[in-house]
């Protein structure tokens, strides 16, 4: 054992709390409550309370339901049933409402007036929602969507940008206990149909196009196709965002949220399905994530009041879209009073310092974007502080990709160098973080705080042995309350079991390298898989090839996404061509127009290269995550078992590529 003489001297943090922002934070508060009632450590700080969360798990879990006032409108029986993973038993018997609570400041008569949401796009000034306007249509749609005969477990779609109307429904739906997904209107019908087919929807929530660059885009014919290619919707609601009337056999949005009627919340199991969220579909369709009520209900109050340190004097903004679940999390910021700030719009437009024009409009406190938001900004010679009034911010918080180094230098210097830099890491499958920001601990560049509350967290070397201070894959080896209940049409649980649960039987491996360090700080490394990651919004390789490979002049193809140490992001597409065909200026530009109207604009290769073939294995399979650690520099012998590969030689070519891009 290493004696602290000889011990490596911990680093010195970027940033510290002060005494006062530890005393005022909520998760102070709630350590000395906790302590008083449920004998958490009074002494010790966040390590302390991280351990005993972890240690004492339904203990935690229970205290944060109390202190929180989660509503049980019938009592639960234990916290935790059954810890096995998949299949750990939440809070059963219990009964509750996700939107009841998300509405519930609306009771307050000191707060009934208040915004509730504030709506910004690249063209107008902050439009606010109060708490009453938004609790009075949520009632009102929710009579409506039951009128249409919409029952528990039913399913509403929403393909919607970030605006208050897609908050409004999806809260509606969950009052009335029916399944919320959603696309962003950037999808292109197949990639939204591969999403949506899968769960049947009843009903569809959308607008006739969306403004985004300066430019209006209509989804009139997109639109029309998903009308077509989804037999089980009994409605469709039109909202007129760009102004055209509403289609013949339509429901107008107006009609339906005009009443006074008040919410009816509906209440289900702890373990209802409150919304599916999708995954990238690397291997194929992407997962149907399905998470209940309770749990994000539970984990969001956590991760949103105590790591977060939400609450009814802030104003919550988050740079995201409706097909990624930083919305999902976003909207919850509700459930602490808090005003959330709702941006539909291009992340640089008109210039590339938008987003703090937002911040500074709207007086966000916690503003969230993405670490390639942040790098952009630097390169571009932005600077926030002097440019914008930025008083109010208190913490700027990043995902989507790790923040390089750089860019927490950046922050420190151009926005404040008392700010709270909170690089945060988790994902769909459970909507929330593993680890991120904690108000009370030092930052440190170019790492995470700290492993969340209730968070089981370690880095696992292949044996699956714990590994600190060195690289290992991210497990989570005790049940949260937001993993996944189910996947849909997952009748026997083979593919979710199959996700996360294959590589260590009972344990949640997440696809993310990682490392612990010794002052309990997290460092990642980007996927340990092939998803790729643009602007924060995931895809799968699939859904690029399926594109692609439907032009004549393309055999195959295989596509990378490369986290780079300054903070970029390549993406280069490679074609192995049909014979005869010439990959010139002219095929590119088909290329990226397929990809950009059919797919997202956000998706379109930086680099299309000619290959002369794509690497498989012996079952026929892609060879993806080889190909990407070859051109991140990994020599071939260490990127690839060549037992496992049909055309070693193949890789070589890829490796030349590495070096010349290198």
């Amino acid at each position: 054992m290493t004696s602290p003489a000889n011990a490596a001297p911990q680093p010195e943090p970027l940033w510290q709390p002060g005494p006062d922002r530890i005393s005022g934070a909520r998760i102070t508060a709630f350590q000395t409550w906790a302590a008083e009632r449920y004998g958490a450590p009074a002494e010790g700080g966040y390590q302390a309370l991280h351990r005993w969360s972890v240690a004492e798990l339904d203990t935690f879990w229970k205290a944060v339901a109390d202190w929180f006032d989660v509503r049980f409108s019938t009592p639960y029986e234990t916290v935790l049933a059954d810890r096995s993973m998949p299949g750990a038993q939440w809070f059963p018997g219990a009964t509750l409402n996700y939107a009841e609570h998300a509405l519930r400041t609306a009771e307050d008569p000191a707060r009934a007036d208040d915004a509730a949401l504030l709506h910004v796009d690249e063209s107008h000034e902050p439009v606010a929602t109060s708490w009453a306007e938004l609790r009075r249509q949520v009632g009102s749609l929710a009579a409506e969507l039951r009128a249409l005969g919409v029952r528990p477990g039913d399913r509403v779609s929403g393909y919607l940008p970030n605006i208050p109307q897609a908050v409004t429904a999806l809260l509606a739906t969950a009052a009335v206990g029916a399944v919320w997904t959603s696309c962003a209107p950037d999808f292109g019908a197949r990639s939204v149909l591969d999403r949506f087919q899968q769960v049947e929807p009843v009903v569809l929530f959308t607008v006739d196009g969306y403004r985004y660059g300066g430019k209006e885009h209509d989804r009139t014919d997109v639109v029309a196709e998903l009308r077509r290619e989804l037999p089980t919707l009994r409605a469709v609601v039109h909202i007129p965002l760009l102004g055209t009337a509403a289609p013949q056999g339509t429901l107008e949005w107006s009609s339906l949220t005009e009443s006074d009627n008040e919410p009816v919340f509906e209440q289900v199991p702890f373990d209802h399905p409150l919304w599916v969220l999708y995954s990238s579909g690397t291997t194929g369709l992407p997962k149907a994530i399905v998470q209940s009520q309770g749990g994000i209900l539970l984990e969001h109050f956590k991760q949103l009041g105590l790591h977060c340190d939400l609450g009814p004097e802030d104003r919550f903004f988050w740079y995201t879209s409706t097909g990624w679940m930083m919305w999902n999390f976003l909207v919850s910021g509700l459930l602490t009073g808090t005003t959330v700030v709702l941006y539909d719009g291009s992340p640089g437009y008109p210039e590339t310092g938008a987003q703090w024009g937002i911040a500074e409009r709207t007086g966000a406190t916690l503003f969230g974007t993405s670490a390639a938001y942040v790098m952009a900004c630097r390169k571009a010679g932005v600077h926030p502080a002097r440019d914008y009034d930025l008083a109010r911010v208190k913490c700027v918080a990043t995902t989507g990709s790790p923040l390089p180094p750089d860019g927490f230098r950046w922050l420190h210097d151009e926005v404040r160098d008392d700010l709270w830099i909170a690089s945060v890491s988790g994902g769909t499958d459970v909507c929330s973080c593993f680890a991120g920001a904690v108000p009370t601990l030092p930052v440190h560049i170019g790492e995470l705080q700290a492993a969340c509350l209730g968070t089981d967290l370690q880095a696992w070397d292949p044996q699956g042995k714990p590994v600190v201070g060195e690289v290992g894959e991210l497990v989570v080896v005790n049940p949260m309350p937001s993993m996944p209940i189910r996947f849909w049409n997952d009748p026997d649980g083979s593919r979710y079991r199959d996700s996360y649960f294959e590589m260590f039987p009972g344990v949640w491996r997440h696809g993310d390298w990682i490392t612990i360090t010794g002052h309990g700080s997290v460092i990642i490394h980007g996927r340990s898989d092939s998803t790729l990651n643009r602007q924060g919004v995931r895809m799968g390789s699939a859904d690029i090839y399926e594109v692609v490979e439907r032009l004549p002049e393309i055999r195959e193809s295989l596509v990378i996404g490369l986290e780079e140490p300054d903070g970029g992001y390549w993406m280069p597409l490679f074609v192995h061509l049909a014979e005869g065909a010439v990959l010139d200026d002219a095929l590119r530009t088909k290329i990226k127009q397929a990809i950009r109207e059919e797919l997202s604009p956000r998706h379109v290769p930086d680099e299309i290269i000619e290959a002369p073939g794509v690497p498989h294995t012996l079952t026929g399979k892609r060879i993806e995550v080889p190909v990407k650690r070859l051109l991140q520099g990994t020599p071939l012998e260490k990127a690839v078992n060549p037992g496992s590969v049909d055309n070693l030689d193949l890789l070589r070519f890829y490796e030349a590529v590495a070096r010349k891009h290198g």
